[in-house]
């Protein structure tokens, strides 16, 4: 296994429409599947988009750090490799969630969010999966999947006054102080 290069915001590959994956079981995807999951661990993110380590591919990698579940979807914590994925809303509910990116370093914003939605793709061995998730989950499968359709948070966001430096988004940034000012 091998540590990839993530690419970063003003990259190329990452405003383009990836491809889909036609042999799962091909070695060079299982290893591409390998690199990802090791490449997301080593920078401490709960997800991970093959376009953000150079291959325009319909691949993504993630997981929900024990300190995030929200809701039953998110007990699992195990890594879930999703090829080929397809989302869709499960309802128009949304709700603001702080999102942050490997791609886009040291930035975190308020960003618009389905609150549950329904997916289905393939696992690492081609085997057809579906359900339906919220929470932690749901925001990370909409962030990771948006990659894959060449899709930066910043690009989802509604209102700019709600992007920042982490620092900073930590301290002046917090949703019910925004909100709050709004009223």
């Amino acid at each position: 296994m091998a540590l990839l290069k993530i690419a970063r915001m003003g990259h190329p590959v990452l405003l383009a429409t990836a491809q889909i994956v036609d042999a799962i079981d091909d070695p060079a995807v299982q290893s591409l599947i390998d690199d990802m999951i090791e490449t997301m661990f080593d920078a401490a993110g709960a997800g991970l988009a093959a376009p953000q380590v150079h291959v325009s591919k319909r691949i993504i990698v993630y997981r929900t750090p024990r300190g995030r579940v929200e809701e039953e979807s998110d007990q699992d914590d195990s890594v879930k490799v999703l090829v080929n994925p397809v989302l869709k809303p499960s309802g128009v509910e949304t709700t603001l969630r702080l999102e942050g990116c490997l791609s886009i370093p040291g930035l975190r914003g308020w960003v618009p969010r389905y609150t549950r939605v329904f997916y289905e793709g393939y696992d690492r061995r081609g085997e057809r999966v579906a359900g339906e998730v919220g929470g932690f989950q749901a925001n990370v499968l909409q962030h990771e999947v948006d990659h894959l359709d060449g899709v930066l948070y910043p690009m989802r966001m509604t209102d700019l006054r709600l992007f920042g430096f982490d620092t900073e988004a930590e301290r002046h940034l917090q949703l019910d102080q925004i909100q709050g000012d709004r009223s």
